[in-house]
């Protein structure tokens, strides 16, 4: 065998033993991404951007916002984002998870609309890989929509940033979001919340529910899995509806596969209050986060719009300073029966299809 053959087959050999090293290399960072990333199944990526050519004024830090859109509440998206976007100059970039049935009624929608030059993307959400981490009761899944849990996954609907915003469907923005997205979250703290305790919007009992200002109107306290936690029923909660979340707090504590294994571990314990008149994926979060999270300026987070006696509560004059409203409860702002439609009104963008209306009384 000559000397140039004998070259020739030990640079074959290095060859096949780098690719085997490459392959073996692939397949680790595959697993890793799994292991920090697992719900990426959840994500279908859709046509990224509808807007590639943003204002030039929203340039410099991105400002990353979550939402969800539903097809029955689709305007609220829509009112929503136009809110937040037309608040403030900074460089908001949303990402927004829907149905595969509601991502081209949204891009109709937002084509035809001033949103079409706002950069947005949609992403695609699959129900069915939760059937193994929500209850099978009927009356729980009528009650549940399966896009709130989206929240749980913002590191993988959003990789790459250090930082960023969820926030509910049922919201209007009055205040410039960066304000928001600048709020400090302690060390070591993977989220901040509103609490339930941190202003008179919040004292009361929801009707139906028992005292939903703390854990025990969320949690079983009878229940095994939730006393050897050692947590007080009577600590504060607090609403999942606005988060600010330091992404790399939530990778780093894996918070993503907590939130899954106490959504798995009701399914068989049944950990949740039997009174449980909220989101379904309250709990969850109140779990993991259970004295270890920051807090949102109570400004930032007016919410119980939705609920009875809004308008009794709250002052036209103290809405209209509040720098984000929320009409979490029963009553929309898009249905008849909600309090301050008018505030909701000035955003909401009409349906280029005519398939969303907002339901409004009839003058007398």
């Amino acid at each position: 065998m000559t000397l140039r053959k004998v070259n020739v087959i030990i640079l074959l050999l290095v060859g096949v033993a780098f690719l085997i090293i490459v392959q073996r290399n692939l397949l680790k960072l595959s697993d890793l991404l799994h292991k920090e990333n697992p719900d990426s199944g959840l994500i279908l990526p859709f046509e990224g951007e509808l807007s590639p050519d943003p204002e030039p004024q929203r340039r410099g830090e991105e400002i990353p916002v979550l939402l969800t859109a539903a097809e029955d509440r689709l305007g609220a998206v829509v009112a929503a984002m136009n809110s937040v976007y037309h608040n403030t100059k900074a460089n908001v970039v949303f990402t927004v998870v829907a149905l595969n049935g509601t991502v081209d009624h949204l891009k109709e929608w937002l084509s035809k609309t001033k949103l079409k030059k706002v950069k947005i993307k949609i992403l695609v959400f699959e129900p069915s890989l939760f059937s193994s981490r929500i209850s099978k009761d009927p009356q729980t899944l009528e009650t549940s929509n399966l896009l709130t849990f989206a929240r749980f996954y913002l590191p993988a609907y959003i990789p790459g940033a250090e930082k960023a915003i969820y926030l509910d469907d049922d919201i209007i923005v009055q205040g410039d979001i960066k304000e928001l997205y600048d709020t400090n979250l302690k060390a070591g703290h993977a989220a901040a919340f509103s609490d339930d305790c941190d202003s008179g919007s919040s004292k009361g009992i929801i009707r139906g529910a028992g005292n939903q200002n703390n854990y025990i109107g969320f949690l079983d306290f009878t229940k095994d899995s939730i006393k050897k936690l050692g947590m007080r029923a009577n600590t504060c909660s607090f609403n999942p509806g606005v988060i600010i979340a330091n992404l790399t707090e939530w990778k780093t504590q894996n918070i993503t596969q907590q939130l899954e294994h106490w959504m798995e571990l009701n399914t068989r314990e049944e950990l949740y209050s039997k009174n449980l008149a909220g989101s379904i994926t309250t709990p969850p979060l109140l779990l993991v986060f259970y004295k270890r999270h920051s807090s949102i300026d109570p400004l930032w987070h007016v919410r119980h719009l939705g609920t009875t006696g809004a308008g009794n509560r709250y002052s036209p004059q103290f809405v209209r300073a509040a720098k984000l409203l929320h009409w979490n409860g029963h009553y929309k702002p898009w249905g008849r029966l909600s309090s301050f439609t008018d505030v909701w009104d000035k955003w909401f963008i009409p349906d280029p299809t005519g398939k969303f209306q907002p339901v409004r009384r009839h003058a007398d």
